[in-house]
């Protein structure tokens, strides 16, 4: 067994270099936020749909446009406002008058990357019919169905404070996403290279240095990273603890979470901590890399009960505890 976790090593350290080549090019647009360029990876890499969260400015859209100009396949942002219909979406059905036919006119989604930009300004239908082709991966035009492009991914991005003219997403809906992730405010030093960065003279483009090829036999590569039995028994753990809460900690946590993660958490926890260790360049994972994206994979699958709330204790300080109480192999 360890020849074997050996030899994925070695496959990772290879297959995983490009990950520096597009963290470099990043760089050149995005200051800080390497976290959320790391989610935006983890989702790539693993197919997984990713929702930011974060107030407006905070470089949400810019990162996911800088990232996706970093891999050589087909993008599309879609900007959502209370007006659009799931044709816009999608696509419809064209009458040609000089064939007495109908013609179909793809939609914007048949693209290898899509940026739901403002998801929760749309419609329910609109954000029905986006959530339906994330998770059958196939939308239906007229009377075909059509696949959509492999790979397929959607990066959505929410503003959590503007309510005005918003459709907030269901926790059904957004539980569709592998990862949520709350964009952060820069610290005052990124705050000050940020402001030279954009007042200068010139704007530097990034390349694109990955090929879908390329990125292909990482997601293969990503697949294959180990996965220790015990890390696999401390994900169901973690996850178990957030249906059962009162069996963890003495019973702190008793009375606090009204409904917990479902078994796409447990999935979906075990891929990103995968990728988390493909993007630090090791073949196997460690119990760091499911803490480390723990939080970003639970807290849209944790709901507080009223108790909770009148503590002032949210999703996050919850799933925070959850990683404290539970037993770490």
């Amino acid at each position: 067994m360890r020849q074997d976790i050996g030899v994925v090593n070695d496959l990772v350290k290879a297959e995983s270099a490009f990950v520096d080549e597009v963290t470099s090019e990043v760089q050149k647009v995005i200051v800080g936020q390497q976290a959320m360029v790391e989610r935006i990876l983890i989702g790539i890499l693993t197919g997984g749909h990713v929702l930011l969260e974060g107030v407006p400015g905070l470089a949400k859209t810019t990162a996911i446009n800088t990232v996706a100009q970093t891999i050589a396949a087909r993008f599309q942002r879609i900007q959502f406002t209370p007006d659009l219909l799931p044709a816009d979406l999608i696509g419809t059905m064209i009458y040609n008058q000089q064939t007495g036919g109908f013609a179909t006119r793809k939609g914007p989604i048949f693209a290898n990357i899509v940026l739901a930009d403002e998801i929760n300004r749309a419609p329910a239908k609109v954000q029905s019919a986006l959530l339906e082709a994330m998770q059958e991966r196939q939308v239906t035009i007229g009377d075909t169905t059509f696949k959509l492009d492999d790979p397929f991914l959607v990066l959505a991005t929410q503003n959590p404070i503007e309510q005005e003219g918003t459709y907030p997403l269901p926790e059904a809906q957004t539980d569709r996403f592998m990862l949520k992730v709350v964009v952060p405010y820069p610290t005052r030093d990124e705050e000050r290279k940020i402001l030279d960065l954009m007042t200068g003279d010139t704007f530097r483009e990034p390349r694109s240095v990955v090929t879908l090829d390329r990125l292909a036999k990482a997601k293969n590569v990503v697949s294959q990273v180990y996965l220790d039995e015990r890390i696999k028994q401390y994900i169901v753990d973690l996850v178990f603890a957030t249906r059962e809460p009162g069996t963890v900690g003495k019973g702190q946590l008793k009375g606090l979470i009204e409904f917990g993660a479902s078994p796409r958490a447990t999935i979906f926890l075990a891929r990103a901590a995968r990728a988390h260790a493909f993007l630090k360049h090791r073949g196997f994972v460690l119990p760091e890399d499911v803490k480390s994206i723990g939080l970003d994979v639970l807290r849209h699958r944790v709901i507080p009960t009223y108790e909770a709330e009148a503590e002032n204790l949210g999703s996050d300080d919850l799933v925070r505890r959850l990683f404290e109480l539970v037993e770490v192999p």
